[in-house]
């Protein structure tokens, strides 16, 4: 009896350990899909930006405007992979307070602009809140960009490069997710973003 229970006891211990394998990383447990490139059901669409999915990708070449999360968010980490050209004027904006007129007036801008006049907030940077100096490049590549907005507090990492550590600002506590293709000139380059999640906090 003592070994039938032993050997019962040993192989719930075996797919206890089985089962506790097969689990996600503790790392990866709260990161919600906005994006996965395949369709863009989590977001609307504002501005005549030609966006679609293309290539496991949502692609724009063409207008001027945003895909902006159907729900909003506070406290949160968020990774995207994106991809643009050196003329491509991009950005993703948080805590957008007005989904259906997204801009710096009331959202933070975290740039994709390698080519911005002003290169202090080109990309890398949190437009008006936090410069980046050298300004990173981005044309050619794909990129991740990992975001952390706590409280009045953001940092941004660039491909592993942290380029904004603990800004400070308080002027919008929560809102929306907006991914950008922007013109700034007669011929601007294609964004696509893909991979793009959150973890709120």
């Amino acid at each position: 009896m003592k070994r039938l229970f032993a050997v019962a006891a040993g192989l719930l211990i075996a797919a206890s350990v089985a089962v506790w394998q097969s689990q996600p990383a503790s790392s990866q447990t709260g990161w919600i899909s906005l994006l996965d490139g395949q369709d863009l059901m989590n977001w609307d669409q504002i501005g005549d930006a030609n966006w679609r999915t293309e290539g496991g990708a949502a692609v724009a070449d063409q207008g001027n405007g945003f895909l902006v999360s159907k729900n909003s968010y506070r406290d949160f980490e968020l990774r995207a992979e994106f991809y643009v050209e050196a003329d491509s004027n991009s950005g993703i904006f948080i805590r957008c307070t007005n989904p259906a007129k997204v801009g710096t007036d009331s959202a933070y801008e975290v740039n994709i602009w390698d080519n911005r006049p002003e290169p202090i907030y080109g990309t890398g940077a949190i437009v008006n809140i936090a410069k980046v100096d050298p300004m990173p490049k981005a044309a050619g590549k794909w990129n991740v960009y990992e975001i952390v907005a706590k409280g009045d507090t953001f940092t941004v990492t660039l491909n592993g490069q942290k380029t904004v550590d603990g800004a400070k600002d308080n002027k919008f506590a929560d809102g929306r997710i907006a991914l950008q293709y922007g013109t700034a000139k007669d011929k601007v380059g294609p964004v696509k973003f893909r991979k793009v999640e959150i973890k709120p906090l």
